[in-house]
């Protein structure tokens, strides 16, 4: 997740026009999203990303980071959190509207097998709304975060509502030419 050096992952009104991403963040993303067979958007992300992904590489001026990126979107499995969706005709999509514990627990569960040394990662994309939900609920295992260098001000906070501190042991950074820092790391469990 793309966040302000103050820790916001968007602008007041949901800008974004401040991400820092140029062709060696989508390669470094790239390669690490293709080990991922889950993606976990809250409904206004997946709803921008299907209207884009499922045609973006048929466009004429497709990037080769599009073409991929596609191909990735079309195969990977999406799971989507809201009240509001239903997943009837959704291709290769849950919808997840209570029991949020339960659900991602079954998810996390029936990739297990499929994870361990090969790790096949449930990645979370943008949502800060469901991003909420999912700390609120200690669901979340590990934080790849992309530090722009810039400082925002106010905006969409990725930590909002924190009830208990959460331990995080630190895996790795990488520093971006143009300037974005990466801090990859994972929650210490009790």
């Amino acid at each position: 997740m793309h966040l302000s050096l103050d820790g916001f992952v968007a602008g007041p009104n949901g800008e974004m026009d401040w991400i820092k991403a140029d062709e060696e963040i989508f390669d470094y993303v790239g390669k690490r999203i293709s080990e991922g067979d889950t993606a976990l958007y809250g409904r206004v992300t997946y709803e921008m990303m299907e209207n884009y992904w499922p045609t973006a590489a048929d466009k004429p001026t497709a990037s080769r980071h599009d073409i991929e990126h596609s191909k990735w979107y079309s195969k990977v499995h999406k799971v989507v959190l809201s009240k509001t969706m239903k997943d009837a005709g959704l291709t290769n999509t849950t919808i997840i509207s209570d029991h949020l514990d339960e659900r991602i627990n079954e998810i996390k569960q029936s990739g297990a097998a499929t994870r361990g040394h090969g790790s096949k990662d449930i990645l979370l994309f943008g949502s800060p709304t469901a991003t909420h939900s999912l700390i609120q609920q200690n669901l979340i295992d590990g934080y790849w975060l992309f530090v722009n260098p810039i400082i925002l001000g106010r905006g969409i906070p990725l930590f909002a509502d924190i009830k208990e501190k959460i331990k995080l042991q630190l895996l790795n950074t990488k520093q971006f030419t143009c300037g974005v820092t990466e801090l990859n790391y994972i929650v210490e469990k009790p």
